[in-house]
């Protein structure tokens, strides 16, 4: 999903910036202003090599208490290690790997999600508590890339409209609004548009109140019956299976309840390419790309994975095609 001019393969691990340009990112942050070509970096690293310490590995996640899920028949789990190295989450690295090896900047505890907007009862949730109280729910969802791959995964959490009811929603509610951290030092991506991706940050992403009310909006705080990886979204991230990963925001800390539609990280920056709703849908295709196909990562090398058909809003049509009765989804895309 990057948009960059640049045909440039992503960093290695031997692509790596010394120590002590690393302890001086401050500084390095500062020269951003002057260009990044004034940074004299290898040419096969990105930006944000500047910031590896690759002994400093990820906290291990913790186990939860958590009421497992059936296995679907006919549904087979990407493996943990795929759904933990092969990510999107530019706030931590463009590539697909940099997101795990730059999620030990992440802190996840102290964290709090604060709830308001149109509600009657705006209050702050402590995440830990959520995590501690326990029994989460698992929910086994398929994840539809907006970049044409595509994941199962075991989510741990409890029900998005779990949240909402108890603020206790006002008649002006109409949208659900999302925001991220906004904290260079644990999301170094943050520091610069150039480290970022070319997104504005703070990440923002938007639902409509019945898409946030629907049973199978979630929100997760574990994969595979632990905590969640910095990498995947860790404390809290929006999980929505009907439509492209990038409506399921990251480490989030607001949730508001709004009157009016609200903006959106990449509708903001290419709204021909990323619409508000981005319902998984294989008739519409991405300006760039077709959509009616997507690579299933399972066992085996990312790039070896299988190609399967692309089902209409990810397999879940029975469950969410009456929210959008009567729209142009090639219009509402």
């Amino acid at each position: 999903m990057l948009i960059k001019s640049s045909s440039s393969p992503h960093p290695t691990e031997a692509d790596v910036t010394p120590e002590q340009v690393y302890r001086d990112r401050r500084l390095v942050l500062k020269g951003l202003g002057l260009g990044a070509a004034s940074l004299a970096l290898p040419a096969q690293a990105s930006l944000l090599d500047l910031f590896k310490d690759d002994a400093a590995p990820a906290p291990a996640g913790k186990p939860l208490k958590v009421n497992p899920a059936p296995r679907p028949e006919g549904l087979v789990l990407t493996p943990y290690d795929k759904a933990t190295s092969h990510n999107n989450f530019y706030e931590l690295g463009t590539g697909k790997g940099d997101p795990a090896r730059n999620a030990h900047y992440l802190k996840t505890e102290p964290w709090t999600l604060k709830v308001g907007g149109e509600v009657e009862r705006p209050f702050t949730l402590d995440v830990k508590d959520l995590v501690d109280k326990g029994p989460l729910e698992e929910r086994i969802y398929r994840l539809r890339c907006v970049e044409a791959w595509s994941m199962v995964l075991p989510w741990s959490g409890i029900s998005l409209a779990d949240i909402i009811k108890r603020a206790a929603p006002t008649s002006r509610a109409k949208f659900v609004a999302f925001e991220t951290l906004y904290d260079p030092e644990q999301l170094p991506g943050q520091a610069s548009r150039s480290l970022g991706g070319g997104i504005d940050y703070p990440y923002v992403e938007g639902l409509r109140i019945d898409e946030a009310m629907h049973p199978l909006a979630f929100l997760a705080v574990g994969l595979y019956g632990k905590t969640l990886p910095g990498q995947n979204g860790a404390p809290i991230r929006l999980v929505v299976p009907w439509k492209y990963g990038f409506k399921s925001i990251k480490s989030i800390v607001s949730i508001r309840l709004v009157e009016e539609m609200p903006p959106t990280t990449w509708n903001l920056l290419a709204p021909n390419e990323y619409g508000f709703y981005a319902n998984v849908n294989p008739q519409v295709d991405h300006p760039r790309w077709s959509q009616a196909s997507e690579r299933f990562i399972g066992e085996g090398g990312i790039f070896g994975a299988k190609r399967q058909p692309t089902l209409m809003f990810n397999g879940y049509g029975e469950e969410v095609a009456s929210l959008y009765q009567g729209m142009d989804l090639r219009k509402w895309y």
